[in-house]
């Protein structure tokens, strides 16, 4: 018995040291990822015409998505649409790396496609996931009519079946 309360006591030491160099990794661990997107951040001239743009296309899509959340099948086109936009963001990476001189005053498409991918597939993905939840909810709410309209049915026949 002695051999288990000390085992115990040894784990407890053990996992309350791990949550203590947790804890101040996370402490320590936010800052750095938060001077790295401000660095992002500023470092993107957000006056150029193409980028006001790109996010006037995210939000004007943002809207027919809201505008649409009824129509069930429009909104799938969208859907489809937007993880087309994500996956073929790899192509679009390259081309406008080879092309960033005709529209922009730095290049912002590095072979690793970091910037497309958070200006470009981040929206595109957070509105994918808007449709994707909109439509669980349509979903859920067509089986609950479906089963009161069985419940309805089965009302009304089963009286006429005792009779």
């Amino acid at each position: 018995m002695e051999e288990l309360r000390s085992a115990m006591e040894a784990h407890m030491d053990q996992m309350a040291d791990l949550v203590q160099k947790l804890s101040a990794e996370l402490r320590s661990g936010l800052q750095p990822a938060y001077e790295n997107f401000m660095g992002f951040f500023h470092a993107i001239n957000w006056k150029e015409p193409w980028l006001m743009g790109l996010m006037a296309f995210h939000v004007l899509f943002l809207i027919v998505v809201i505008i649409s959340r009824k129509n069930v099948n429009f909104q799938m086109c969208l859907f489809l649409m937007a993880l087309a936009g994500v996956y073929f963001a790899e192509y679009l990476n390259r081309i406008l790396d080879k092309n960033w001189r005709t529209f922009a005053t730095q290049n912002y498409f590095d072979s690793h496609g970091l910037f497309l991918s958070v200006l470009w597939s981040g929206p595109l993905l957070v509105i994918a996931i808007i449709i994707l939840v909109n439509t669980l909810f349509s979903l859920c709410y067509l089986i609950v009519r479906w089963k009161k309209a069985e419940l309805r049915h089965r009302a009304r026949v089963s009286p006429n079946k005792q009779d």
